[in-house]
């Protein structure tokens, strides 16, 4: 019986967010694996250890969640004006693809850091004692995240006293600024809100018709009412994720949201796009235990908000849905907006399962659209292994 030797790949694995991924560089990457195409693909999958059918990631560097799932490629950038190009994968647990589809805001905090740490950044605009800011370019999607890197005696400072909901330990805080971050490319008219409407009854056959807000900033995301859906929005994993019947009405929730948003011409095709859109309930402010048993009080938190990801409720939020959260509550008339308590808004504080994250947006009206200029919030990065990952040569 012959058998294949196994391929030495440098990589490093790092926290970002609440999220984990393996990062490579790309010049790292295999030649036929430097390309888009199913060798890619299938290297990056067998990495992660995809498809298990067992649905837990033993024979791979995955976690067996959507949170981490990931992989990234790190390049040069080929955007004037950028420092690098940063293109971001999400790797179903049990299917044979990966989704090229969005972007992960929780991982784009590491994309400084690791850019930086690989110096990938010009050594003139890294202090010796200061900040670094990273100009990055996400592939995905096209746009700009400015990334402000804390850096000590030259090197990337990790550690540090910043607490983010659902990270168990401190670190050093990574500010992100995501620049222009409603997506023009997809949709319909391929505006901010794709529909032309910033609220309106999505009808959903077989399971109801729901108020809904439908946005392109920082991720496509369906925003309902939790009251819709008979929950309050203190709701936690296991209320959602054991329940077959809520995943399965919230996925045609999401299907249906992205044909509407013109992003799919059919339900049947948006099974093959589970990253995008997200779709999300919201709620206003309740007392309730974060997973942790940590209190949340309604009085500390503008609305509650809990946001699926490939077919489960999130554990915390996404960075990129958080994006979506903060543009959408500050456009008076949305759902997001109605649940803050209506009126405009530069800053949110919105409660998760794990606790609450504070995100802000500018946004403006120009030409009679509504559009967004920036996004920002703070989050976390630490490398946790660094080195190389071996993969078998006939993986892909």
């Amino acid at each position: 019986m012959s058998s294949a030797p196994q391929l030495r790949i440098p990589a490093t694995y790092l926290r970002g967010g609440t999220s984990k991924g393996v990062f490579f560089r790309l010049q790292d990457l295999p030649e036929r694996a430097q390309v888009p195409g199913p060798a890619r693909d299938a290297l990056l999958s067998r990495v992660i250890g995809s498809p298990d059918p067992y649905g837990k990631h033993t024979d791979g560097m995955g976690g067996a969640t959507s949170s981490t799932s990931k992989v990234v490629i790190i390049s040069p950038s080929t955007q004037p004006g950028h420092d690098v190009d940063y293109l971001y994968g999400q790797v179903p647990i049990n299917e044979a693809f990966i989704d090229w589809s969005g972007n992960c805001g929780n991982l784009s905090s590491a994309v400084g850091p690791f850019a930086v740490a690989n110096g990938m950044v010009d050594p003139a605009r890294v202090p010796r004692d200061g900040i670094a800011t990273v100009r990055i370019w996400q592939a995905n999607i096209g746009k700009t995240i400015l990334a402000h890197v804390p850096v000590v005696n030259g090197e990337v400072q990790e550690t540090g006293d910043f607490e983010l909901d659902g990270v168990t330990f401190p670190a050093a805080e990574v500010q992100l600024e995501f620049i222009d971050p409603a997506d023009e490319g997809e949709g319909e008219g391929g505006a901010m809100f794709p529909t032309g409407h910033l609220v309106e009854d999505l009808d959903v056959p077989g399971v109801g018709v729901f108020r809904a807000t439908m946005i392109n900033a920082g991720v496509p995301v369906v925003f309902v009412d939790a009251a819709a859906l008979g929950y309050d929005g203190t709701e936690l994993q296991g209320a959602i994720n054991e329940d077959r019947a809520a995943l399965e009405k919230l996925e045609a929730i999401r299907a249906q949201g992205a044909v509407r948003m013109g992003l799919v011409d059919s339900v049947e095709a948006a099974a093959k796009r589970p990253l995008t859109p997200k779709v999300a309930f919201v709620a206003p402010p309740k007392d309730y235990l974060s997973s942790s048993g940590k209190p949340v009080r309604a009085g500390d938190i503008d609305l509650l908000a809990r946001a699926m990801s490939m077919g489960k409720l999130h554990h915390a939020m996404m960075g990129t849905a958080s994006v979506a959260i903060a543009v959408a509550a500050a456009v008076p008339g949305t759902v997001v907006n109605a649940a803050a308590g209506g009126g405009t808004r530069a800053m949110v504080r919105f409660g998760h399962p794990s606790g609450t994250l504070r995100v802000g947006a500018e946004v403006a009206r120009a030409d009679g659209q509504w559009i967004a200029t920036k996004a920002v919030m703070s989050r976390s990065a630490r490398v946790l292994m660094d080195g190389a990952v071996r993969v078998p040569a006939d993986a892909f």
